[in-house]
């Protein structure tokens, strides 16, 4: 009985390392769905791709559903840096969802640069939750 459990307990495993444990989870709503960025990057991190592909499969299943994500950036840099660094993003994010199959023609993107903080004041401790890339739904 204990080899038949442990053979049980071992292919639960195999399975569960093969699908790489994956942590992609369909939100109940798209409103306020944010993922975040390095300072200085647009560049999509795991757990980004993870809350984007959980966006996407929202998405797959309410056809009817358009959205914008609206790219953001903490307080350093001017103006204008900021604001093509929120649209580059924006569109990193987009760029997930439509390699996953969503129609482009349901995405719009804005940048908002460093005029619209999620978290007002200084230092990484409030940066890090403004460089961030937001999903609402139009």
């Amino acid at each position: 009985m204990k080899i038949v459990n442990f053979a049980l307990i071992a292919g639960v495993a195999g399975m569960l390392a093969a699908c790489g444990g994956s942590s992609i989870v369909e939100p109940t709503d798209l409103n306020n769905q944010r993922v975040f960025f390095a300072f200085n990057s647009a560049e999509i991190s795991d757990e980004a791709e993870n809350n984007l592909l959980g966006q996407s499969l929202y998405m797959k299943n309410h056809e009817d559903t358009k959205i914008q994500i609206a790219g953001n950036c903490d307080e350093r840099g001017s103006t204008e840096y900021n604001l093509a660094l929120g649209a580059r993003r924006a569109n990193a994010a987009k760029r997930v969802l439509v390699n996953d199959g969503i129609d482009a023609s349901r995405i719009s993107t804005i940048s908002y640069g460093k005029e619209r903080p999620l978290v007002k004041g200084t230092g990484e401790d409030v940066w890090k939750f403004n460089r961030n890339a937001t999903t609402t739904v139009k």
